[in-house]
């Protein structure tokens, strides 16, 4: 696995115009049911995260196909579920998975609509939550809400740890990576704010 992720890292390193694309194949494959669990994205995009403080990846066009990577793999997931129902949950490839689909469901079934906005951030239900939501029945409307702002957050929450190292140890480029720590907390504020105003509303005599 080391030497892929080495292999991949060069090949993103030397082929800048296709950066943006292989980083958005790796979010989506991370996102995806099943197959998350084998693509190692988060490296990475912790490397690439370098490439754009260095000035090597530029930075809007690797979020765009981050954020687009992540968006529908998480989609993709949610209709396998609602599509299949729940004998997607108990198929073969999953499974030396049980106990981490068990933790999905029951986390899902407490938390719903926040369940599928921090999920993403919990590395063994990331690819899981959004089929058992299908699964579940969640509205579709309140999935894709969660599941955008949750990329908003998760993609460039993967890339900022590697950018803000190079940026920090370039003395020139000191205030670009304090600005960007600022639009990172306005932007985790605002996102909270959004979330617990949707779940309020969410209906008390329901658990979807």
């Amino acid at each position: 696995m080391e030497a892929l992720i080495a292999q991949a890292a060069d090949f993103i390193r030397d082929n800048s115009q296709w950066a943006g694309l292989l980083i958005g194949l790796l979010t989506f494959g991370e996102s995806m049911f099943i197959i998350g669990v084998l693509i190692p994205a988060t490296a990475l995009l912790l490397m690439a995260g370098g490439l754009i403080g260095a000035g090597t990846l530029p930075m809007f066009t690797t979020l765009l196909w981050g954020y687009a990577g992540a968006i529908i793999g998480d989609a993709l997931s949610y209709q396998i579920g609602k599509w299949m129902g729940p004998s997607v949950l108990r198929c073969r490839p999953l499974k030396n998975q049980r106990r981490n689909i068990a933790k999905a469901r029951l986390f899902f079934y407490r938390y719903g609509f926040l369940a599928v906005l921090v999920g993403r951030f919990l590395g063994p239900l990331r690819s899981t939550v959004p089929t058992v939501a299908g699964v579940m029945g969640m509205p579709a409307f309140r999935f894709q809400a969660a599941n955008i702002l949750s990329a908003i957050f998760w993609v460039p929450g993967l890339l900022a740890p590697g950018y803000l190292a190079v940026q920090t140890a370039q003395y020139s480029n000191l205030t670009q990576a304090q600005t960007l720590y600022s639009v990172i907390g306005l932007t985790v504020m605002f996102g909270l704010c959004i979330s617990i105003v949707v779940a309020r509303r969410r209906p008390k005599n329901k658990r979807k």
